[in-house]
């Protein structure tokens, strides 16, 4: 009776370090792991979801490629055009996803507990997060082919600005005067 009194007492002392239920548990405020990482980024497709954003993004890269001969009211020269779009698709699909994934693991690691990474898990294993993560490809290159314009509008008045202003400081600079001495 006395042993059994004293694993009793033992244990009940151990039930702070071990949690409310007894039990080791992670909180949600310890670090995430590696494999913790590993999971979510599988349960997120990530290689899938980097292949299929690069594929959905080249199409808006072809057209500004083919935009920018426009506007400067030239044609590609022979197949230039035709060898650009087949040499962007191709460092595209050659893309080293796996490497990038693993370098993505302790970037994770550093801004997300192990709690942060337990929801956007289950998260993006529920239907919602499956069908954002289906739509997500779609949703990044219609973006960009969206933005392409407002940007090259953006850059081209901000280059526009910059040269003035340029032109300006041309203009006001003090200038020197010749070194008229002789060097010996």
């Amino acid at each position: 009776m006395r042993r059994t009194f004293l694993m009793v007492a033992v244990c009940l002392a151990l039930i702070p370090a071990l949690g409310a239920d007894g039990f080791a548990q992670a909180s949600d405020t310890d670090p995430a792991t590696k494999d913790d990482i590993e999971v979510y980024l599988r349960t997120m497709h990530s290689h899938d979801m980097m292949q299929k954003t690069m594929e959905a993004m080249l199409k808006p890269m072809h057209q500004m490629f083919s935009e920018g001969f426009e506007k400067g009211g030239k044609t590609p020269p022979g197949d230039a055009e035709k060898r650009y779009n087949k040499m962007m698709d191709e460092l595209m699909k050659g893309a080293p996803f796996d490497e990038m994934t693993q370098a993505m693991v302790p970037i994770y690691q550093k801004h997300f507990t192990k709690g942060d990474i337990n929801n956007l898990t289950a998260f993006y294993s529920s239907p919602t997060g499956q069908k954002v993560l289906e739509d997500m490809p779609a949703i990044s290159g219609e973006t960009m082919g969206a933005m392409m314009p407002i940007m090259r509008k953006y850059m081209e008045a901000s280059k526009a600005r910059m040269q003035r202003e340029l032109e300006e400081m041309e203009k006001s600079a003090p200038r020197a005067e010749p070194d008229t001495t002789v060097k010996q």
